[in-house]
């Protein structure tokens, strides 16, 4: 299999199985037959939203370098556009009007990451040549462009695919923080086999996780003021671990998702020698399988109905903004039990 951006594909990777030019990755499992499955789950008609207010975490102690939405008002005819009062400029007219702008990072709070969020530089034309690229080959610098006064855009794996798509279908939650509590524990496989089998967890293919670790609850207790140390508080899922790895690809999941702040294990020290990813579970997941992560959701309210009600299956509704050329939205997913 060869592909006019690349000859040699990533070892155990998903390029070229939807097609050459194909932006969706796993995604593509979610299709009709995830959406009625997702609703045979729901009994009840009762809906969790499963974002967080997305002024939170709050400042920028998770993430140094993204900041809580700043809401500004439009401007119109020289006034802020804000409890604007139509009558100083014509006395016919009684309305009070508002309308705002908003300066928006896109994965500060509640998002999915596209698949333009990460890449690798990697010999696709297997000349000894390492190229920037992404997933399926897409190029840094020609289908992810930034000119010079630093306006960007993903021609090419942009968020608004997945929008576009729909994001719809069965989600199974996978209760982390009921086995392993606020303290930081590294998940690999041997530790994730154990607690699906613990809580009879199945997840087939094109079912889309999300791993409950107790982070959100946190995050909400914090108010907008986070303490450092969630940083290092509840499960994640460990990276390094290739048997873990392997059984992302193995499983079928369209997508992986958490409460948590990067879905893995991110900031642990590494040895002087070590050559790889700084997250390993980022790169195979991205810019190998094509399977999306979204982080920080509030999963706390869900996770606590499942368990007492012995499910673990449900209906999720989560499509990201349709923002074209964005490597990351927000979102405000519903999960329909």
């Amino acid at each position: 299999m060869t592909n006019p951006r690349w000859k040699v594909r990533p070892e155990g990777s998903t390029w070229g199985d939807w097609g050459p030019d194909d932006q969706l990755g796993r995604m593509n499992l979610v299709g009709a037959e995830q959406v009625k499955k997702g609703i045979a789950e729901v009994r009840e008609g009762r809906t969790f939203c499963l974002s967080l207010p997305l002024d939170l975490p709050g400042g920028n102690v998770l993430s140094p370098v993204r900041f809580p939405p700043a809401l500004r008002p439009v401007i119109r005819n020289d006034a802020p556009y804000f409890n604007y009062n139509w009558r100083e400029f014509d006395p016919r007219f009684p309305d009070i009007a508002a309308d705002d702008a908003v300066l928006l990072y896109t994965q500060y709070s509640t998002q999915w990451d596209a698949l333009a969020h990460r890449g690798s530089n990697f010999d696709v034309m297997g000349d000894g040549t390492d190229v920037p690229v992404y997933y399926n080959g897409f190029r840094a610098g020609e289908d992810l462009t930034m000119d010079d006064n630093h306006v960007t855009c993903a021609h090419k794996l942009g968020i608004e695919n997945f929008a576009a798509h729909g994001v719809q279908g069965r989600g199974v939650l996978i209760n982390l923080h009921k086995h392993f509590g606020n303290e930081r524990h590294d998940v690999g496989y041997d530790d994730l086999m154990r607690v699906m089998e613990a809580d009879g967890i199945e997840i087939e293919e094109g079912d889309m996780a999300l791993f409950w670790t107790g982070i959100d609850r946190m995050i909400l207790k914090g108010a907008g003021n986070p303490d450092p140390a969630i940083k290092k508080a509840c499960a994640v899922l460990d990276g390094h671990d290739t048997r873990l790895l392997q059984w992302i690809s193995d499983s079928g999941v369209a997508a992986l998702i958490s409460d948590n702040i990067a879905v893995e294990a991110a900031g642990n020290p590494l040895p002087d020698d070590y050559c790889g990813s700084i997250l390993p579970l980022h790169e195979h997941c991205l810019f190998k399988l094509g399977v999306p992560l979204a982080e920080l959701w509030q999963l706390c309210d869900l996770a606590e109905y499942l368990e007492a009600e012995g499910r673990s299956r449900f209906l999720l509704t989560a499509p990201p903004l349709r923002l074209t050329g964005a490597v990351g939205s927000p979102a405000t997913p519903i999960a329909t039990v």
